[in-house]
């Protein structure tokens, strides 16, 4: 079985060895295989708000610092109490009583990773720093995005609606969190993702083939061949092989009934020397894409066309008009081919020469794709180094998993009652609302949190007539109403993770984050997006 790695062909990854890894990327090596450099890099550049030196802020940060952020900024003017020291780990105990929090969790930070380096501000909360323009401005410009912990109400709505007012602003990340129940939401404009990462194969063509793969299938023997480099023949030269002959007999159609789909495979299967070839099993397996249209798939062409709200996604933007017109112009008029190849059975000379074809091919329609670019760009009066040549192959290469989120603003949901009602109708949503209700009501009475008033501000936020999803909205209110300032550690930690992985997500611009209310239940074990 010959394989390779996604992004590498056989002769990079193994010329590539020759000198030692530093010590960057040993002491990074697992996380690169996830986001590679670019992802690294983005991480390393970045510089993170932090509104809090809870317990839960600091399991975020703790899973941030690990894997190198730039920096990090506490914003918190609260001094260590006893609970405080009693349930988070980055305090010293006793010793860190009567200091400023976070202080004392900027220092315990800091000696997780010498790469990192952390800020404290203790003379100022939230509030003060957004009741001056300089303030306002520090906030926007400095950072790359913003995580609030248990904010209170007025605060958070105010630093909302500040971010919210100017697109080029950073995310912010909302937490609310009490006893064993939380919520995340991140409020952004726009966010576009080029590496998703979704398990989605690029299309091989094998029903379009290009004329150098459609060369080569023909023009191999496979009657006078070798029995064990018959066992050997990649399973995409037998499909381009077989389907040619099979157009060429019925019309230049592929197999379109069933009937005929079975046929297509008996002529596969008496094609083989020996009853067990793998390849062969193989072609008959995947002989399904030889009457599957290769076409733009539709969450890519539904991107075609999309407004662009934020200065940040502007490149992404100008590619994706590319896209379109590469799609629409140049034939076979589908995305642009990708040189990775899926595993096959194939001897290693076999698969290093198909992989040589589709490389080759795929350079050549990257070329192809860049010169449209660049005449988009020129059109449109943008500076020609706006996209670098690494950020256009990526495109080209993951053409097929890209992804344009469009986000709300943190609150939106609680003013739009059609939602709500739908919300609570639903069966599957309303235990996720159940969860956001009890953490809006008890945002709203912090200081007097009872089960009665939090049911009647909870009621407060349904539309008219809408009825409170009663199972899971007792329980949701219960817990609420027995532990409205917990912080609880293994919710600290479980929050840690969850927040650190979608905030790596924004950073990076890799993988997809959560777009709405991640709903969490640590009583039941379960969470859910509403």
């Amino acid at each position: 079985m010959a394989a390779t790695n996604d992004s590498q062909t056989i002769e990079e990854a193994t010329t590539g060895m020759e000198s030692a890894p530093d010590q960057k990327t040993r002491r990074y090596d697992r996380q690169l295989r996830l986001w590679a450099k670019s992802g690294q890099a983005a991480l390393e550049s970045s510089h993170i708000l932090v509104l809090s030196s809870s317990s839960t802020s600091t399991s975020v940060l703790k899973n941030l610092v690990l894997p190198g952020i730039g920096q990090f900024t506490i914003l918190d003017r609260t001094i260590t109490s006893p609970s405080d020291a009693g349930n988070n780990f980055f305090l010293e105990g006793q010793d860190s009583v009567g200091k400023p929090r976070a202080e004392e969790a900027v220092r315990l930070l800091l000696e997780l990773n010498d790469g990192v380096k952390g800020h404290s501000i203790v003379n100022k909360d939230v509030k003060e720093v957004l009741g001056t323009e300089d303030g306002v401005e520090w906030l926007k410009g400095t950072f790359s995005l913003v995580i609030a912990h248990n904010l209170e109400k007025g605060a958070l709505d105010q630093l909302s609606d500040v971010l919210w007012k100017d697109a080029k602003s950073p995310p912010l990340v909302v937490i609310r969190s009490a006893g064993f129940l939380a919520e995340v939401f991140i409020q952004f404009h726009e966010h576009a993702v080029i590496d998703s990462h979704l398990d989605t194969t690029p299309s091989l063509r094998i029903d379009k083939p290009f004329p150098a793969l459609l060369k080569h299938s023909l023009e191999i023997d496979f009657e006078n061949m070798d029995v064990t480099d018959h066992g050997h023949v990649p399973y995409v030269y037998i499909l381009v092989r077989v389907l040619e002959e099979w157009k060429q007999a019925h019309g230049g159609n592929p197999p379109k009934t069933s009937d005929e789909k079975k046929e297509f495979k008996a002529i596969i299967s008496k094609m083989r020397k020996k009853a067990d070839e793998e390849n062969f099993e193989e072609a008959e397996a995947q002989a399904f894409k030889c009457w599957s249209s290769t076409v733009v798939p539709y969450d890519i062409k539904s991107l075609f066309g999309a407004e662009n709200v934020a200065p940040h996604t502007k490149p992404f933007h100008l590619l994706l008009k590319a896209l379109e017109v590469y799609t629409t112009t140049v034939e076979p008029y589908t995305l642009p081919l990708s040189a990775t190849l899926p595993d096959m059975k194939a001897s290693t000379g076999q698969y290093v020469e198909i992989q040589r074809l589709y490389k080759d091919r795929a350079v050549e329609e990257r070329d192809t794709f860049k010169a449209i670019l660049d005449k988009i760009i020129a059109e449109q009066g943008e500076d020609a180094s706006l996209i670098d040549d690494e950020v256009i192959d990526d495109f080209v290469k993951n053409s097929h998993i890209l992804r344009l989120l469009k986000g709300k603003k943190w609150g939106a949901l609680d003013q739009d009652k059609e939602k709500l009602a739908e919300a609570a109708a639903s069966e599957e949503s309303s235990k996720q609302l159940g969860i956001h209700l009890a953490l809006s009501a008890l945002s709203s009475l912090q200081a007097n949190a009872k089960k009665q008033k939090l049911t009647a501000e909870a009621k407060a936020i349904l539309p008219e007539g809408v009825e409170l999803p009663d199972e899971h909205f007792d329980n949701a209110i219960g817990e609420a109403a027995r532990s409205p300032t917990a912080d609880l550690p293994n919710t600290a930690a479980f929050l840690g993770g969850v927040v650190a992985q979608e905030t790596i997500k924004m950073i990076t611009k890799q993988y997809v984050p959560i777009n709405g209310y991640c709903t969490i239940d640590l009583v039941e074990t379960w969470s859910g997006v509403l």
